[in-house]
């Protein structure tokens, strides 16, 4: 059993996913020091989201995987 129900659909995960990783190794990449490692963090949670589908900033704005609820 589920703790969570999934409020992302396939192509919205997708995207996560590939905009979290990007953000992560540009982060790595150009920036340096403290800013860079937050970036990167931020980066690896937005794909995080993506991978396991739900995202709680859009549960708590009441979008689901059906449209607006």
């Amino acid at each position: 059993m589920a703790f969570y129900r999934k409020n992302i659909g396939g192509l919205h995960q997708a995207v996560r996913v590939a905009a979290g990783i990007g953000a992560a190794v540009a982060a790595v990449v150009y920036l340096t020091g403290p800013a860079a490692w937050l970036v990167a963090l931020a980066g690896a949670g937005f794909a995080l989201t993506g991978l396991v589908g739900y995202c709680p900033m859009c549960a708590m704005a009441g979008i689901g995987r059906g449209g607006m609820s």
